[in-house]
């Protein structure tokens, strides 16, 4: 059982970080998120305490460093919490010290509001009273029942300082985009808390998801203390939809929460340690790949020191994405010929056009060019008099057998069709038309000016090697495949890596959070590269990053 969503009284919780870790053990958690508004200063505190109790032998769950944001979503409180964060990282820390800046001159207006109204507010003493803690309403409120001047935190809230209420000051706040960003930027997963609370619609809801998906948002928050099971089913639903994780807590506050427990919520409140496993699993790195030049030597084989540093990567929770302008079924001959079975595999096939899931053997993508188009850039190449040639989704398909087309089979080993009738073979097209000059890379720049003008509208041209270009779909690259694919997995775009050498590779680098060119790839490759490989593809240059993955 684990709780991913608690606070201490460094907000506005009423728990020190120390007892709640003493309090998780209790519980019997295996993991407890420490996610206090708009603040870190608690994480340090209960990792350490945590620590100490487990070098005394101690069985304590796994602390795991947290925040909630507060933003603002056209005048509605919306919190985005972020897990896993890197809490010492100095933009986000700079990014809290002004928030905590904003606070304090709200905090001390609403105190010269309420003294002035006859109730005195000594801030000074408000801060000692609460020292560390990031002060909210929920300190004033408190303040205020120790006074005397309300009989309750409720009548403070209903009467003073609630929204709308006489004596509340609305501060500045992002808004959620920038706070899952903000998180992005402290190697932590956003997470969407407790949607259902923000009483929006269902079109409403669904809007604000998808917009915060399309920046990076990562989880959302399916399992809560106060959802009903109908609750739960709509959030879970929408979590499918735009492929998010499934996150849990009891937004655990101590006493300022009556009637929430930790780890339980209600008394029913259970949050499995499943959603835990997916949630780190998304943390793990994620590995883009080509193929020819990069992981494979230049016999077009795999080491078995590739295979071993693969297997130990992908034992260890990363992901490896197979991504070539190879059809489908080469890569998975190459595959499966050099053992490359390892779990939670990828591939991206044909330069982008097919995203094909290795362990459910099913296709998440796939997109074709029309016949008509087909026939258009056959035609071109015909009065080049350069080769051409498409596929099916199993086979080679050619119009003539010739030098180029010999040269490819020795590489790609795919059956091959002869015909006169494209349109008869391949009714509903092709995922791309490669075309071949084996000895003549001028040529095919000409060819590509000449494909690019009459067709540009409606298909990209790229190489894949001096001797390659490939026509595709227009809009299909590898690096918007990954950009699919990091989406829908979903893995945080800071822990996406892609390696190349060639110019179809060029988008894959672009688009990843870290871009890797081999020692061997093209100067352009390197040019735009992040990291370059000191050794090249026939000396296992990659094997430099796959060790590098914790």
């Amino acid at each position: 059982m684990i709780d991913l969503h608690v606070h201490s009284l460094r907000s506005d919780g009423t728990m020190t970080p120390t007892e709640l870790v003493d309090y998780a053990i209790e519980k019997g958690l295996s993991a407890m998120a420490l996610t206090d508004h708009d603040t870190v200063a608690g994480i340090s505190e209960a990792i350490g305490y945590a620590g100490k109790l487990k070098e005394e032998g101690i069985t304590v769950p796994e602390i795991i460093p947290g925040i909630e944001l507060s933003t603002d979503y056209y005048g509605q409180d919306v919190h985005i919490v972020g897990l896993y964060i890197d809490y010492t990282n100095p933009d986000f820390e700079d990014y809290l010290a002004d928030f905590v800046n904003s606070r304090e001159i709200r905090n001390v207006k609403v105190c010269k509001m309420l003294t002035d109204a006859g109730m005195p507010v000594d801030y000074d003493e408000l801060r000692q009273k609460n020292e560390g803690a990031v002060i909210t309403r929920a300190h004033f409120a408190a303040y205020l029942l120790e006074k005397g001047f309300v009989k309750s935190k409720k009548e403070a809230f209903d009467r003073y300082i609630g929204d709308g209420r006489p004596f509340h000051i609305p501060r500045e706040k992002i808004n959620p985009i920038d706070a899952v960003k903000m998180i992005l930027k402290a190697k932590g997963i956003p997470v969407l808390a407790h949607p259902i609370l923000y009483g929006f619609g269902k079109d409403k809801l669904d809007t604000l998801v998808a917009s915060l998906k399309e920046e990076g948002l990562m989880g959302i928050e399916a399992v809560y203390s106060t959802y009903t099971l109908a609750d739960e089913r709509q959030i879970r639903k929408l979590a499918n939809k735009y492929h998010l994780l499934l996150s849990g807590g009891s937004d655990f506050h101590g006493t300022n929460k009556d009637g929430i427990d930790l780890a339980v919520g209600k008394g029913k409140l259970y949050v499995d340690d499943s959603l835990l496993d997916a949630i780190k699993a998304s943390h793990k790195k994620v590995l883009f790949t080509d193929m020819d030049g990069t992981l494979l030597l230049n016999d077009s084989t795999v080491s078995p020191a590739m295979q071993s540093a693969l297997k130990t990567a992908t034992d260890n929770g990363h992901r490896v994405v197979l991504t070539s302008g190879r059809p489908l079924d080469s890569i998975l001959e190459v595959k499966d010929k050099f053992g490359l079975n390892f779990k939670n595999m990828w591939i991206i096939a044909n330069n982008g056009s097919v995203i094909y899931n290795c362990d459910k053997k099913e296709y998440i993508f796939k997109k074709k060019l029309p016949i008509d188009i087909v026939l258009k850039v056959m035609e071109l190449c015909e009065e080049a008099g350069i080769h051409a040639h498409v596929y099916t989704d199993k086979d080679i398909v050619g119009t003539v057998e010739d030098e180029e087309l010999a040269f490819y089979r020795s590489k790609i080993h795919l059956p091959f069709i002869l015909t006169d009738d494209l349109r008869k073979t391949i009714p509903d097209g092709s995922f791309k038309v490669e075309i071949i000059a084996l000895n003549d890379y001028p040529a095919l720049v000409e060819l590509r000016k000449v494909i690019e003008a009459k067709l540009g509208d409606v298909v990209d041209a790229v190489f894949s090697n001096t001797m390659y270009l490939e026509i595709l779909p227009k809009g299909i690259s590898k690096g918007n495949a990954l950009l699919t694919l990091e989406k829908y997995l979903p893995v945080a775009h800071y822990n996406t890596y892609a390696s190349g050498d060639a110019p179809n590779d060029l988008s894959m680098i672009e688009a990843a959070g870290v871009g890797v060119a081999m020692a061997n790839a093209q100067q352009c490759v390197k040019d735009i590269a992040d990291i370059v490989t000191k050794e090249d593809n026939d000396h296992n240059g990659l094997i430099e990053i796959i060790r590098s993955f914790d």
